[in-house]
Formats: structure tokens, C-alpha cells, sequence
């Protein structure tokens, strides 16, 4: 089904392979598994596959890279497109429509499929992922992981015979993360080939029947997913745990007794939405790494955003450190890191970007201390390099090196380790722990169980929405 050759890609203007000398086979109903530290490649994998490399990126090409029997060169993208589904990490990359419906139908109607088949095959896309109540609703007015699941939709009810899934846990809560695999083992049943790029080992288990992994461009094994239990295997590629704890049920809820951030009598809606907060009050405090967990769609980044000033209250009052603070002033005074890095890097070298960062400080900052995060965050080799040209990981560590800097009240991040290895995972989380213990205050929305173990200290849970089956993949 799958067969990679002799295969080697450079991108343009790099001189040196992105992958080199890749050779696996993945025959029919096989479901296999990709991962590897950041940058080893995993990625371009993911374009051989699928055509974009070559046909999008361009670059060079060495070996064969064959799908169904045919050789992706001599294939266009759109060819390639009938037999191979992709979803990819950010799912807006993949949204060409505003609202759901017209999201899941625009491949087919590019297709020219018959109206009445293109209705029945969106419909029972929509059904089986549990997203019906969101037919109507704005593509961007989604949670991320209610995007995810309306890409994933989109793609299988065009009935590819490969599926290809981009970190498709990343932006997922467990609960929907379990339902997510077992979908993806009754696809497999059902004889679909999947190829799974993704750094969270746990959930797989039951999934995948081989492992490649990637390091520095090659492969350094292609092996059983038990050998992952291996600690050794584990340490020596930088690759996350195979076996986690779900510590959401045993973490302690924040104790609200000495509040350093004080949020009374929460009011929003979005428009024409119902209300995601009608009179909630929370108190939290320093010195802590608050696990803010819940649902998709629960509103937890839009609680992030309202504590930062990004989007402003309907009614309520918002108190750091004993004041009362606006909106304008809670933009100076608080940091956040979006899920998106990209949205947060604007300058042109690494070091001009901490140096902007702390210039925004309402604290004084000096110049040591940011060649002291540099350190921490070990990018102190990359400190002239321009953010867009680091890796996935690089960027992640970058962005919140340029939050702490600000000296926040309260420091807010939203999945800081989706699509991250357990090297950069483990940096991330021993630098927060470090910002905390010297009086700082964290807010980690995240559904990685991995990292809320590792990091967190305490819980603030917010509710589920009330359409409950915008949650569930079935």
C-alpha cells in the first residue's frame, strides 16, 4: 500500500536532506505509528506521502516514494488526494469554508460528487464523529480540539484508503483522546492503512502493529510497540512515557483561601452563542502550576483570554495582587502563550525577540536576565537565528521564554507541549516549576496527562458545555 525506496528529500535552498535513504514498507490494514525527537523528520514524511513534497514544496527528490502501486511523482496532488486523507496538526491549515457544513462539503463539491451522495456521505462523516450539533456553527468560533474533529470528519467522508494523522491527540481531551483510538482501531479493522505521526506514545497502545523511529533525518529503528516500554529506548531518542497516569481525578482543587488573582462575578457570551460564564468567581494563588482542565469546548481558552485582557468581560471585575485592574491594564501585567507560536513572533533574530518581550514588561528588566533564559530554555546557540527558521519545539520553548520574561502576574499557557518530544517537554516543565516556586503564578490548560503529572500542583476544572455530543468521537 505504502513503499518507501531509497527515498531522500531536500527542501530548496537547504543543503542538506530533511530525510535520507528512508526504506518501509506498510501493507493494507497495517496501522503504524512515526515518531522521533523534533526535526528528525517526521513532518516530511507526512509531504512524501501525501505529494506535497514535491509537488508543493518543490525541492529534490531521491528513490520512490509509490501509493496503491503508483509512483507519487508521476501522480498530481489531486490524484494522490483519492487514495490519501490527511490531517494535519493545525486543522485551520486544511479550512477553505466558514462554517462546518460548507467545511465538510467543499472537497466533494471540488469533486463534482453528486449532490445527494455528497449529503449522505457528510451526514454520516458528522454522525459518526459526534459534531451534528455543529453544522451551523463558524469554523473559527470552534475550540481547537472541535476543529480537529471537524477536519478528521471532513477528510473520512471522502472514504480515502490511507489516513494519515498529523499529531491528532494534540488538541483532543482524554476522554475524547480514548475515543479518538478507538476509531481509529475500527478503521483499521475495517482494512483502512493508517500512518500516525505523533510524540504521545500512551494512547496508541492498542492501535498501531509497528513503530518507525525517526532520528536526525534516518531511521533508527522500525521496531514493535512494546519495545517502547524500554526506558533506555525511551531516554536515548527523547521520546515520551508509553504509560501514564490520569492525575486530573487525584490533583487537589485550588485552595482559594489567599487569592492572588481574584475574578469576581464572570460574565460572557460569544454572539449569538449561549453564555460560557454567567456569574462564576475564581480565586487563585502564587506560587502555584494551576492545572486548568475540562472538556473541548469548555471554555478554557477563552477564560485564558479574559484573564489576559484579549477578550473583554461582559460584566466583572478582575483584582491582581489585591487591585482592581481594565482590560488595558491586564494586557501589561499578564502573559500568555497560545496555542499557535506563530501568532507570537514577530521580530527578526531569537535574542530581539526576548529583548521586545521584556521592553512590554511592566517590571524593569535587565539585559542579564535575558541572557539568563536564554539558558534556561537552551537557545542560547540560536540566539541570532530568526524564530521562523526553528523547529516546532524551538518555537514553543521560545514563546514562553518571552512570556516569563514579562514578569506576568499570573502566566497563562495553552497547550504549551502539543507536538512536542519528551526532551522539550521536560525542559518546558522544569522551567515552570522553577517560575512558581519563586512566587509566580501558572495556569496550564493542557489535556497532556503527561505534563499535568510532571508540572502541575493543583486543579481548577471547568465544566462541560451543554451540547454534550460536540465532545465525543463515535
Amino acid at each position: 500500500m505504502i513503499t518507501f525506496d531509497a527515498v531522500s528529500y531536500t527542501y530548496p535552498f537547504q543543503s542538506t536532506p530533511a530525510v535520507r535513504d528512508l526504506n518501509f514498507h506498510v501493507a493494507p490494514g497495517e496501522a503504524v505509528l512515526v515518531t522521533g525527537a523534533s526535526g528528525s523528520g517526521k513532518s516530511t514524511i507526512i509531504r512524501l506521502l501525501n505529494g506535497l513534497a514535491p509537488w508543493y514544496f518543490q525541492g529534490d527528490l531521491q528513490g520512490k516514494v509509490s501509493v496503491n502501486g503508483h509512483d507519487n511523482r508521476l501522480r498530481p496532488i489531486h490524484g494522490i488526494s483519492r487514495d490519501v486523507g490527511t490531517l494535519f496538526q493545525d486543522p485551520e491549515q486544511q479550512f477553505f469554508a466558514l462554517n462546518v457544513e460548507d467545511e465538510m462539503a467543499f472537497a466533494h463539491e471540488w469533486r463534482n460528487t453528486q449532490p445527494s451522495l455528497m449529503q449522505h456521505c457528510v451526514q454520516v462523516a458528522m454522525e459518526q464523529f459526534g459534531i451534528t450539533s455543529l453544522a451551523g456553527a463558524s469554523v473559527h468560533h470552534l475550540s481547537e480540539g472541535q476543529k480537529q474533529k471537524v477536519a478528521l470528519a471532513s477528510v473520512m467522508s471522502l472514504a480515502p484508503r490511507i489516513l494519515i494523522l498529523d499529531e491528532p491527540s494534540a488538541n483532543l481531551d482524554p476522554d475524547s483522546t480514548a475515543e479518538l483510538a478507538k476509531t481509529l482501531l475500527e478503521l483499521k479493522q475495517a482494512g483502512m492503512t493508517l500512518l500516525i505521526v505523533d510524540h504521545r506514545l500512551y494512547w496508541l497502545r492498542e492501535v498501531v502493529d509497528r513503530v518507525i523511529i525517526m532520528e536526525k533525518g534516518g531511521i533508527a529503528e522500525i521496531t514493535d510497540y512494546c519495545r517502547l516500554d524500554e526506558c533506555t529506548l525511551q531516554f536515548h531518542y527523547g521520546l515520551r512515557c508509553t504509560r501514564v497516569d490520569d492525575v486530573r481525578a487525584s490533583l487537589s482543587n485550588v485552595d482559594d483561601a489567599n487569592p492572588y488573582i481574584d475574578v469576581q462575578e464572570l460574565h460572557f457570551a460569544y454572539r449569538r452563542n449561549p453564555p460560557l460564564f454567567h456569574g462564576e468567581s475564581f480565586r487563585l494563588p502564587r506560587g502555584e502550576i494551576i492545572g486548568l482542565i475540562g472538556p473541548n469546548g469548555a471554555g478554557k481558552t477563552t477564560f485564558a483570554r479574559l484573564l489576559t485582557g484579549l477578550q473583554k468581560m461582559d460584566r466583572g471585575s478582575i483584582a491582581l495582587g489585591g487591585e482592581k485592574v481594565s482590560t488595558r491594564e491586564l494586557l501589561r501585567r499578564t502573559s500568555i502563550v497560545l496555542q499557535n507560536t506563530d501568532h507570537q513572533l514577530h521580530m527578526k533574530t531569537v535574542r530581539s525577540e526576548l529583548n521586545s518581550a521584556a521592553a512590554s514588561s511592566h517590571a524593569g528588566v535587565r539585559s542579564a536576565e535575558v541572557e539568563q533564559l536564554l539558558r534556561e530554555y537552551q537557545l542560547e546557540h540560536l540566539a541570532e537565528r530568526h524564530p521562523q527558521s526553528l523547529s516546532g519545539g524551538e518555537r514553543q520553548r521560545l514563546v514562553i521564554a518571552c512570556g516569563q520574561i514579562r514578569q506576568p502576574y499570573i502566566f497563562i499557557l495553552d497547550e504549551p507541549t502539543s507536538g512536542l518530544d519528551g526532551e522539550n517537554m521536560a525542559i518546558i516543565a522544569d522551567n515552570l516549576t522553577r517560575f512558581a516556586s519563586q512566587g509566580g503564578c501558572v495556569l496550564l490548560i493542557s489535556h497532556d496527562l503527561e505534563l499535568l503529572q510532571r508540572a502541575c500542583t493543583c486543579k481548577l476544572e471547568l465544566g462541560a458545555p451543554a451540547e454534550k455530543d460536540i465532545l465525543k468521537v463515535s
